[in-house]
């Protein structure tokens, strides 16, 4: 078998089939709750493992922060379903690519970015400037942390990508 690093950007397949849209349906055909007055065993796990997610994750947030609880909560259970398949031998995680992680970060940095100026805006831009700087560095210290507020998210794309990538190799 043909082992290399670029192997990984191949459609997997087996039996000639793409394994891609067996891997996407899979947490439905497994967590699919049916109508049913009592449901099985796998089912009543599922939704109380479910609840009790939902439960831990809301009590520590405010009313207020509570309504990004379904956002993050759908993402989180993207991501776990999403790494649980990576430990299938052979199957690609879509998270040991760049541009899905960065699809999946930015709008949520940029989205918090722009909750805080327009909740609170003097203390957003508060952080833009380091406590006892001098008088006339603050223009420049200012541009240097918008700049850094910037980088971040790309930055921790990358390291985030590239660890992921280096564990799917070794």
């Amino acid at each position: 078998m043909n082992m290399n690093m670029f192997e990984q950007f191949l459609s997997p397949e087996l039996l000639l089939m793409p394994t891609f849209p067996l891997a996407i349906l899979m947490p439905y055909i497994l967590i699919h709750h049916k109508p049913k007055l009592l449901g099985n065993r796998m089912t009543t796990a599922t939704v109380k493992l479910l609840k009790l997610f939902l439960l831990n994750m809301t009590s520590q947030l405010t009313p207020k922060g509570q309504k990004w609880s379904p956002l993050l909560a759908s993402l989180i259970l993207m991501l776990l379903m999403s790494n649980l398949l990576s430990l299938l031998p052979y199957t690609f995680i879509p998270t040991s690519q760049l541009s899905t992680n960065m699809a999946l970060a930015l709008p949520l940095w940029l989205a918090t970015i722009i909750m805080g100026m327009k909740d609170k805006f003097s203390a957003t831009l508060a952080h833009l400037l380091p406590e006892g700087s001098p008088t006339p560095l603050i223009p420049f210290m200012v541009l240097i942390e918008t700049a850094s507020q910037l980088m971040r998210p790309i930055a921790l794309g990358v390291r985030l990508t590239a660890n992921i990538t280096a564990g799917h190799l070794l």
